[in-house]
């Protein structure tokens, strides 16, 4: 049976954390990837940069900016989606909660959103196979900003990482890593993830957290990286994930939520010695196929105990 579970991470706000349960089981052993393609989620490696820019050409701001207001009040809700459907989850009750089938974030006549993010002010954005739009979180609308090719991977890096005053909106073509001006849909590259590696489907990242990936390549279908987010190269390689082709990424509380094509959602932190530990969750059975998840920028960096996964 398919996972429903815990899906849609993408936390919003910075209510104060529970510490998850944790798997204490050994290494995780790797399943099959699922074959892809062109009708599947994370065919980026047939996208094309001709629309990106130099990185001097994205002087345009972006469309958002951050202030002081204080987020530790704001109630603790993530988001998550299928090709089609925008969900969301509020973390205190437990409920997952149906927003809506996506409109008009297509083209064409079917919506396929590949990836999703959302700013520290509930500013949201996704990709598709045929443009960049912003999303109303509480329609599931979308309102195209720019048409051409995008990242099936994406999230906000934290201010100061690639602007000194702004959040910035990143994200993977293969290995190239590119910066995406949430105003004008301009995209800019950044840098190259080396080694072979080639962006499986997310890119998460927290402010005092890290910056996570899930990559194929060399064998691995998927791995775990932790990624720069100032060049988009490779920290460090956790290894392999107990689940292929994880097309979305999470952060809260010092633990990652992973999101796959089968349906699957499962947890994923640090075990100190004995490297990640993950546990499948599950709230619920269906037929879902995740295509996208992520998680804001100030989701807390540890567990109440401070539990979190190990970074350099």
């Amino acid at each position: 049976m398919k996972r429903i579970a815990l899906s849609l991470f993408l936390v919003v706000a910075c209510a104060a954390p529970t510490t998850e349960d944790q798997n204490d089981s050994g290494a995780p052993t790797l399943d099959a990837a699922p074959a892809k393609d062109a009708s599947t989620k994370k065919d980026a490696s047939s996208n094309t940069t001709d629309a990106t820019t130099t990185l001097g050409d994205a002087a345009t701001p972006d469309a958002q900016s951050i202030d002081a207001s204080d987020a530790s009040t704001a109630k603790a809700i993530v988001y998550g989606h299928t090709p089609d459907t925008l969900y969301s989850y509020d973390v205190t009750t437990s409920t997952v909660t149906l927003v809506g089938a996506f409109t008009s974030c297509t083209q064409g006549t079917t919506a396929q959103v590949i990836d999703l993010a959302i700013d520290s002010h509930m500013n949201a954005y996704v990709t598709t196979f045929d443009g960049f739009y912003s999303l109303d979180l509480q329609t599931a609308a979308c309102t195209l900003i720019k048409a051409g090719a995008y990242p099936n991977s994406l999230s906000f890096v934290p201010v100061g990482t690639l602007d000194p005053n702004l959040e910035a909106l990143v994200g993977y073509f293969g290995n190239s890593y590119v910066r995406v001006n949430a105003g004008t849909g301009v995209t800019s590259v950044v840098g190259t993830l080396s080694g072979g590696y080639m962006s499986s489907g997310d890119i998460v990242s927290v402010e005092g957290g890290g910056s996570f990936l899930t990559v194929t390549g060399n064998g691995c279908g998927d791995c775990l990286l932790q990624v720069d987010p100032k060049t988009g190269d490779m920290i460090q390689n956790y290894g392999a994930l107990p689940h292929g082709s994880v097309y979305g990424l999470g952060y809260w509380a010092g633990t990652l939520f992973g999101f796959d094509a089968n349906g699957d959602v499962f947890s994923i932190g640090g075990g100190g010695d004995a490297g990640l530990v993950t546990s499948d969750i599950t709230i619920g059975d269906g037929g879902i196929t995740w295509w996208g998840a992520g998680s804001t920028t100030i989701a807390p960096a540890a567990a109440l105990d401070g539990g979190a996964i190990s970074t350099q």
